[in-house]
């Protein structure tokens, strides 16, 4: 999985919105879409990406959406005069709780090829059930380092974790194999 380069900023897309009290959903849908690109609120109905074609044509999306459920915005493209540090701390932070999640998925992982292979069930389908798990692991991990700008300081242990579970569920599949393909049950592949 190759980590995203380190942004250079030098301009930044503010957000600013309101939407109607009601119905609440709006607000809700709009408050999931703004986290999944990965921007930060500063305050209620304003937040903030580093400036790029992608960030824009995103922030422009969703300003319609804005629109159209009867909400104002406006889009702001511009320099930080002061605080940008603090501002690209807040992104990381905001990263690094994700790829911390990430992290404790992989240790759940870890925990569950453990168990299956101390208790010697080393079937296709607890194969199958484990390859998904990786997948949506592997798939939120995408998700995460396409809003990571910055390289926030646990992606690379988050990149290693899941390289490790990849070789883990290989070692799994490898027994699994030797296990189901044999005609006779080896001590190995016995139940305990």
């Amino acid at each position: 999985m190759q980590l995203r380069r380190y942004y250079d900023v030098q301009e930044w897309l503010v957000l600013v919105y309101k939407l109607p009290p009601e119905p609440s959903r709006y607000r809700a849908a709009v408050w999931r879409r703004i986290k999944s690109l990965g921007a930060i609120y500063l305050q209620n109905g304003v937040c903030v990406l580093p400036y790029g074609r992608d960030t824009e044509r995103q922030f422009r999306q969703l300003r319609k959406e804005i629109e159209d459920c009867g909400g104002e915005s406006f889009l702001i493209k511009g320099t930080l005069l002061v605080g940008e540090q603090n501002l690209i701390e807040l992104f990381n932070a905001a990263r690094d709780e994700e790829y911390a999640e990430i992290i404790d998925r992989c240790e759940d992982f870890f925990k569950e090829i453990e168990m299956e292979t101390e208790s010697r069930h080393f079937t296709y389908a607890e194969l199958e059930e484990n390859e998904e798990d990786l997948a949506k692991l592997e798939k939120w991990m995408k998700k995460v380092i396409e809003r990571d700008f910055f390289q926030a300081s646990l992606a690379e242990k988050t990149k290693e974790l899941l390289q490790e579970c990849r070789t883990r569920l290989d070692e799994f599949a490898d027994r699994v194999f030797v296990c189901e393909d044999s005609m006779h049950k080896k001590p190995e592949c016995m139940e305990s």
